[in-house]
């Protein structure tokens, strides 16, 4: 049993402790020990290499953020990859990185360090939720977007010091209302060392059951689409199937052209139809023989090198999580 003294010693560390987690300063120390993801979490993920911690945010919240990469030391290109969203509140706690799982494998055994941040009101990080554009009468997807461009820069300019990131080659990446979210961070902050942003049958409004195919509030989210336009400065993969029961062929081109008519730079790829959902080509395992490619010939034909030095191990043992 501990003595009075040495009680008050325990309790008041405690308390510093709090108080430099509250304040930051401990932010680079909280990293998760081995295996202390939940099993739902853990990605099988042969030869490469996962870890996970909680990135501080200027608003003085925690993002919890899980990293698959490259074995070594790097530095390896970087895509911060970014996810949907989940339209009611028990499916947003069950966000983790494993809904990404075979996107992030696709990146990371071509040699990209492959970031996962997960948002406020999402999984591990919880809290409230921030992204909400309000009701289709009357959206206000400027706000919605640019919460949760906040979180994904938080989360891009940690990994740009990670000891094997190569900080001035990024790209920024998301499906659905995540490849949105990519989109705003590159306009408005117009991100260090980011050389493209790879959007994913992204948009936000769509309803494959009450609307299949039609999202509500199309002409908000163009406008939004043509002010990115003039913002984004660095190449867009807007990437979509044909079968995309949240947006359409003609409304993904209507969003892409508007973009196009900002100034914006970019190529707008529509894949044949996928599976029952082309929403989730990009999520897919499957889905990864068409979209890996089309991104290759994106990088490739504007002339983007972030082609990875380090080719990583495609076979082992599945590695502990961090």
């Amino acid at each position: 049993m501990l003595s009075r003294t040495a009680r008050r010693f325990v309790i008041g560390c405690g308390r510093r402790v709090l108080r430099a987690l509250a304040t930051g300063a401990l932010a680079f120390a909280v990293v998760l020990v081995p295996g202390s993801l939940p099993p739902a979490e853990r990605l099988l993920a042969p030869g490469l290499v996962q870890e996970s911690f909680f990135v501080p945010a200027p608003g003085g919240y925690s993002i919890a953020t899980h990293v698959l990469r490259p074995p070594g030391p790097g530095p390896f290109p970087a895509i911060v990859l970014n996810h949907g969203t989940a339209v009611s509140y028990a499916e947003r706690l069950r966000e983790s990185p494993r809904l990404l799982a075979s996107a992030a494998l696709g990146f990371a055994r071509s040699g990209y360090a492959v970031v996962m941040p997960l948002r406020r009101g999402y999984g591990r990080t919880g809290g409230a939720f921030v992204e909400s554009p309000g009701s289709c009468a009357n959206p206000d997807y400027h706000r919605a977007g640019e919460a949760a461009a906040a979180d994904v820069m938080a989360a891009y300019n940690y990994a740009r010091r990670l000891p094997y990131v190569d900080g001035s080659r990024m790209i920024l990446a998301g499906q659905s209302t995540g490849g949105v979210a990519a989109l705003q961070a590159a306009g408005t902050h117009s991100p260090e060392g980011l050389r493209a942003v790879l959007a994913f049958s992204a948009g936000r409004g769509g309803n494959p059951i009450r609307h299949p195919g039609v999202p509500c509030a199309v002409e908000p989210l163009a406008k939004v689409f043509a002010d990115l336009g003039r913002r984004v400065r660095v190449p867009v993969l807007f990437h979509y199937a044909a079968n995309d029961r949240f947006f359409n062929a003609d409304t993904s081109r209507f969003w892409y052209e508007r973009f196009r008519a900002g100034g914006g730079r970019g190529d707008y790829v529509l894949q044949p139809p996928f599976g029952e959902d082309g929403h989730y080509i990009f999520t897919d395992r499957a889905g990864q023989d068409h979209w890996l490619p089309a991104v290759e010939r994106f990088l490739r034909e504007h002339g983007i090198d972030t082609a990875p030095e380090h080719q990583p191990a495609r076979h082992g043992t599945e590695l502990p999580t961090a």
